[in-house]
């Protein structure tokens, strides 16, 4: 997160409304007040705004050669968080301590080093005083916010002991994990804030921008995903060259998750969601065949995705297409079969992870249950260290990794054919090339040929392969013309634009929809 300038007043419902609401460096400030307490008594020493140093003074038992002694030795024993690569944090929080933060409980356990504000401050008789805590609860009653816990983090300050830690942030909004704690509250509220203050919004704005099943907090951070792409395209578009690996990884750290609870064929045993979304067209449970809400949302967020595989198709696979792309958080997926896939399917995974590997077996037809496929038959593929074109209505799964791991799974809808004439414009625009709707499906790889072989069977001579793998040394590296100021502009301009409407799809606009297109004939 980098500072930019904040939209003036009045200005961010027409800068949503573009889908370009600008952010700010997020700014250290407390979001938790109490009624101010007079600068003169002791309650100030523990509250917001200035206190008379008289106070302070009276108030500090440490001298200096105390402090001093106490810090002998405690660097070594309380080191950076390894995010912080050595560097004490600043006015601005880093995306890894938010999050950490965000994922705390009142329960959670953590420890202080103590003393380890010097005297003299309003800081140090703060600390002093909460830096007792033994958990984030304990530390709230102290007198602690999350913004003091972001700042002691990034120092090196305060130590998480152990579980409960929550998988992803809390959305009160929902009332999740039934009882809701103050620290639940001071964290939602604080966060809503901060993400707020860096797009230059209020938090009301950012509700009432929000779409249909999203919360504030997927809102806010899927609008950063947004301008940061756009940032990313334009910085691509000026320099030549292609979305790197790293400005993907960076978009998908950013990009918050749906728990999605629908793909059931890729969960394993005991679960009842994976983190899952999909950008480009879908084929709804009405069988309506739309682009998904999200890449109207959220387009150049798909476009970079896109682009990224775009600029790297091997010359052999040049006519690749695609229609939709799965976009994947930290789950190993069970042996499965996609179903109606459209020819080949390209597959990239990305993140810092061991493991992980693809599992594929590239003859499956189909003829059995997954259970009894044989294991010897499988391929195994490192997906972090290249691409794999495969089928994916033949089987495949992902083995179990450690770490962080997110993939882009690039596929065709088998319905593609039925598209919209204007949702093909949109993908058009953001780079998505569709099949034609007369394409061979096994123009890139042959037909599986099933496990079940026939004796006497003989391979055709040349015939194409059942899959292809590709090692990053060789990917093409891709170069495009620079772009001078006014043509990026130009380009930018021309985007497919974001779109804020809460809903693309409910029952009325479905229904005015039928009767446009029964007016057309």
């Amino acid at each position: 997160m980098g500072p930019s300038k904040v939209p003036a007043k009045g200005k961010a419902k027409a800068a949503i409304a573009k889908g370009k609401a600008k952010g700010s460096a997020t700014k250290v400030k407390k979001t938790m007040t109490k009624k101010a307490a007079s600068s003169t008594s002791k309650e100030a020493l523990f509250q917001r705004g200035k206190v008379d140093k008289g106070l302070i003074k009276a108030a500090t038992t440490m001298t200096r050669e105390q402090f001093v002694k106490h810090q002998e030795g405690m660097d070594d024993k309380w080191p950076l968080p390894d995010h912080m690569k050595g560097d004490k944090g600043h006015m601005q929080f880093k995306d890894e301590t938010y999050e950490h933060i965000t994922r705390w409980m009142a329960e959670t356990p953590i420890e202080y080093r103590p003393h380890a504000k010097s005297p003299g401050s309003k800081s140090h008789l703060r600390y002093e005083k909460y830096s007792k805590a033994k958990t984030v609860g304990e530390a709230l009653r102290l007198g602690s916010y999350p913004v003091d816990w972001c700042w002691d983090f990034e120092r090196g300050f305060i130590k998480v002991k152990g579980e409960p830690l929550r998988d992803e942030p809390l959305d009160i909004s929902k009332g999740e994990d039934g009882k809701i704690t103050d620290v639940d509250r001071a964290i939602n509220t604080w966060y809503i804030r901060e993400l707020a203050k860096q797009l230059g919004m209020k938090p009301a704005e950012l509700s009432a921008s929000a779409g249909w099943g999203e919360s504030v907090h997927i809102r806010a951070l899927r609008l950063l995903a947004q301008r940061e792409a756009s940032d990313r395209l334009e910085a691509a578009d000026r320099e030549g060259r292609m979305i790197t690996d790293e400005e993907v990884l960076l978009t998908l750290k950013r990009w918050p998750f749906y728990r999605n609870p629908w793909r059931k064929n890729v969960m394993q045993p005991g679960k009842t969601w994976v983190f899952s979304d999909s950008l480009g067209l879908l084929r709804d449970r009405q069988g309506d065949v739309h682009l998904t809400a999200p890449t109207r949302r959220y387009p150049q967020v798909a476009e970079l995705l896109g682009r990224w595989l775009g600029d790297r198709l091997p010359a052999e696979a040049k006519d690749f297409t695609w229609t939709s792309i799965n976009v994947n958080c930290n789950y190993a997926a069970a042996v499965h079969r996609d179903n109606g896939n459209f020819g080949p399917s390209f597959i990239k995974a990305f993140g810092d992870f061991t493991g992980g590997e693809l599992d594929y077996w590239p003859e499956d037809a189909r003829e059995g249950d997954v259970k009894d496929l044989p294991k010897k038959e499988k391929q195994s593929f490192d997906l972090g260290k290249g691409l794999v074109l495969f089928n994916g209505n033949c089987a495949h799964a992902v083995q179990p990794f450690e770490g962080s791991r997110y993939s882009l799974v690039y596929f065709t809808l088998g319905c593609h054919p039925s598209v919209k004439v204007e949702d093909r414009e949109r993908m058009k625009n953001i780079g998505f090339p569709l099949p034609a709707t007369n394409e061979d499906p096994f123009k890139l790889l042959r037909p599986p040929k099933g496990y079940l072989k026939k004796a006497g069977a003989t391979p055709a001579k040349k015939e194409l392969p059942a899959y292809r793998c590709y090692e990053a040394a060789a990917i093409p590296n891709s170069r495009r013309k620079p772009k001078s100021a006014a043509e990026v502009r130009k380009i930018a301009k021309a985007r497919l634009q974001p779109e804020n409407a809460r809903s693309f799809y409910n029952s009325e606009q479905r229904r005015a929809q039928r009767e446009e297109d029964n007016m057309e004939f």
